[in-house]
This record gives C-alpha cells, structure tokens and sequence, in this order.
C-alpha cells in the first residue's frame, strides 16, 4: 500500500495541483481526526476520496474550505498557501461545495436557490449559467416556484449541484451527492457528474458506491483512521481491487 501511495503521490505531483493538502492534522475539541493527510487535487482531474463511515473524509474536505482549522499543515491554492482562509475566501478561490444533507434554503424557491449563488469565475467566465442547470436538470423547471421544503431527496439534490454550478467553480466537491437517492435520481446524478467532469472542472468526489467512484475519476485515495492508507489511479484499482476490498470490507 506504501509503495500505492507513494507511487500516485509521484504521479500527481507532474501534474498542476489546483488545491492540495500538506501534512496537515485536524481536531474537533481534543478528538485529533485527520493525521498527517497529504493529498493533491490536480488541476482538470477528478479524485475520489473513499474510506468507511468516520474514517476523516467529510473532515478532510472541511479543512481544505476552511470549515475545520488545521491544527498544522498546510493548504494550497494554486501553489499558494492558504491555510485556514475562511469559508467565504475558499469558495472565492473558485470551489463549488456540494454538502452531505444538501443545505437547501427551505424557505426560498427552486429559482431563489440557484440565483442566489450566480456569479462569474474566477477568471471572469460563466459557462455555467441559470438555463444551462435548468437544461441540464429538466425536472427543475416544473419546481422553479416551489419551496426547498416542498422538493423530494432528488430534486434537492438538483438544487445544491445547480446551485454550486452557478458559482462556477474550478473545483466541485460532492460529499455523499447520491445517499437515499431513488436508484433513477442516483443514475442521473452520475450522468451530471460525468458531464461535469467532461466540462473541465476538477472534481472531488465522496460516495459509498466505490465501483461508481471508481468509473468516475482519475485517481482514488481511501481514508482509514484519519489517514490516507491508499492512493492510486483509478483505472488500477478497478483492474486490482484487492487493496482497496481491505480497506472498505466490501
């Protein structure tokens, strides 16, 4: 597994890092979560984050937007260190956030959700716009008055991948994007994700569906005790998944 991570470490470092963590160590209270975790987000690639429940990986993304300070380490935006930015200064820097639990404003409508968030890039540019979420999530437009409160699962979910789009970001993250999803809703989450991914956008992606994960990214990274026990391509792990069985007990 060393030789796994030391290999994906070598091979992401030939490629521009967007945003990256360095040895960095998070806690709540006296609880010491995240242990020394390295990890790169290339610039145009899509990396899943893997690791069963409570292992750091909602953690570990907290800390790269700022959510959760690093205790030490380091964090990098475009080769700059930006370590504890707050929240507000990360999303500045371009990432779209997808949270666990959505975050869908239930007094607001489906299109208050969205243009709430409208805003240029950081380079100026808004390829992601109001009609190009509602051409890509159709069933928005029949809900475009409705209340947060009024949507199903899906369609919130929808709502906060649109909502995040808008921002459009150079860095999507979606932390369990597809958990309660009916299997139809889930299907078209993954196609958005693929299209996503296909536009450019580098993408960080949590799921409890690693064959899915796996299909859908560039690099994988699985979480075990806070710490990044395993990194490597994709593509390997899916031709070699023995490693990866291990570590999530599947």
């Amino acid at each position: 597994m060393l030789e796994a991570v030391a290999e994906i470490s070598s091979a992401m470092q030939t490629e521009k890092a967007l945003f990256s963590l360095q040895d960095v160590h998070s806690f709540y209270g006296d609880s010491h979560i995240l242990h020394g975790v390295s990890l790169a987000l290339p610039q145009g690639k899509a990396v899943g984050l893997l690791g069963r429940n409570g292992m750091g990986k909602t953690t570990l993304i907290r800390t790269l937007m700022g959510y959760v300070p690093a205790r030490s380490g380091r964090v990098f935006a475009d080769g700059k260190e930006v370590t504890n930015f707050a929240p507000e200064k990360m999303a500045k820097l371009g990432i779209g956030y997808v949270p666990e639990g959505r975050g869908v404003f239930p007094n607001l409508s489906v299109k208050e959700n969205l243009l709430m968030s409208a805003r240029a890039g950081l380079d100026g540019q808004r390829n992601w716009t109001y009609e190009r979420v509602l051409e890509t999530f159709p069933r928005l437009k029949e809900r475009l008055s409705n209340g947060g409160d009024q949507l199903s699962g899906g369609e919130q979910q929808m709502v906060s991948i649109g909502r995040a789009l808008m921002t459009n970001p150079r860095l999507m993250i979606l932390d369990e994007a597809t958990e309660g999803l009916a299997p139809l809703v889930v299907a078209e989450i993954w196609r958005v994700i693929a299209e996503i991914r296909a536009t450019g956008i580098s993408t960080l992606i949590v799921d409890r569906d690693y064959k899915k994960v796996l299909a859908h990214t560039d690099y994988a990274a699985v979480m075990e005790k806070g710490k990044l026990a395993l990194q490597a391509p994709s593509a390997q792990l899916q031709q070699q998944p023995e490693p990866l069985s291990s570590l999530l007990g599947v």
